[in-house]
């Protein structure tokens, strides 16, 4: 028996009610779109796999010279502190990255040189999330006067030169730390000193254009529908920001949170080779690249002190950049019209 023509439209629409996208939460669909990206995928992997490596070799190392006279020669053997005589050795089966200048394992020194920049790049992306959202939020939910005044005090760090700035941060405040750090009397503490202001100096001017985005987002959203509803029922001020507004902002926060962490390691890299940044005998990708810079002359170029710290870089750079981008397209609600 046929079915009649008036049927046919609803048989679709039960079909259509009944696809399984229509009952995912937005944060389902952005995560189910995310899978879906190629590249974003991969570089998650690559970025899990790379932070695995760089906490797991110290702990590798501290294993193996507890293990046994092999286990001890094999930690001495990649040592990132350990002068030899090997110097300017090119990538082998006993050190896979070649030698530095001074003989030092230089696959090992690459690891530990990623422990700082990616601490940098964290703590910047904290201090951004901290205080931008924070920063960005207010002023968009007060408005008037109150947004003025706070977006003002952004423009005029916006206005400064980041890079100048946080030299100048470095260079002023970098005795007065020293000073202050040796009343702990430990020298370790003290050669923190340089990283402590990379900390400060880069965190001063990573969260500015947080401020902006956050604040641009409150604005459109404190008008709507939702949060009128909430203020009507009696909703303090508090209760509409965190529970209401912030929640909506929380895709283009991760999304920018990713894209602001590349960025800081690029500015400490660039710091570090012009010789603001990192100090010997601590190491980041950017003094490391330095250290390979210095050494090329006419005669030879020992292409390893540039090729893997730099590809080391570049690879976890590209790895963020195609996470934040995956993120973007994820959190895209237009994809789902």
């Amino acid at each position: 028996m046929s079915e009649s023509p008036a049927q046919k439209p609803a048989l679709k629409v039960d079909a259509a009610a009944s696809s399984p996208q229509l009952h995912l939460s937005p944060n389902q669909k952005a995560w189910s779109r995310f899978k879906r990206n190629r590249m974003a995928a991969i570089s998650t992997w690559f970025l899990a796999g790379l932070l695995l490596v760089v906490i797991g070799w110290p702990i590798t190392l501290k294993l193996a010279s507890a293990s046994g006279p092999k286990g001890k020669a094999f930690a001495i053997q990649y040592d990132p502190t350990r002068l030899s005589d090997l110097s300017f050795e090119p990538p082998t089966a006993t050190h896979w990255f070649g030698t530095d200048v001074h003989g030092r394992d230089l696959f090992s020194r690459v690891l530990y040189g990623a422990q700082v920049s990616l601490l940098v790049g964290a703590v910047s992306a904290i201090v951004s999330l901290v205080i931008g959202v924070l920063w960005g939020a207010v002023a968009g939910y007060l408005g008037g006067r109150w947004d003025e005044l706070l977006m003002r005090f952004v423009d005029i760090l916006y206005s400064l030169p980041s890079i100048i700035f946080v030299i100048v941060v470095i260079t002023t405040m970098e005795g007065t730390v020293r000073h202050w750090m040796a009343h702990f009397n430990s020298p370790e503490l003290t050669k923190m000193a340089r990283l402590l202001l990379l900390f400060v100096g880069l965190g001063a001017v990573s969260w500015l254009n947080m401020a902006r985005i956050v604040r641009g987002q409150v604005l459109t959203l404190r008008t709507r529908p939702f949060v009128e509803a909430s203020r009507t029922l009696g909703a303090g001020h508090r209760h509409i920001l965190f529970r209401h507004i912030l929640p909506n902002v929380f895709g283009v926060v991760i999304v920018y949170l990713t894209l602001t962490v590349p960025a800081v390691i690029l500015y400490e890299s660039f710091l570090s080779f012009l010789g603001f940044g990192i100090q010997p005998p601590m190491a980041s990708w950017g003094s490391l690249i330095a250290e390979g810079a210095g050494q090329i002359n006419t005669i030879r170029i020992y292409w390893w002190l540039l090729a893997f710290p730099g590809g080391v870089m570049i690879s976890t750079l590209l790895a963020l950049n195609f996470l934040g981008d995956g993120l973007r397209d994820a959190w895209d609600v237009r994809r789902d019209q």
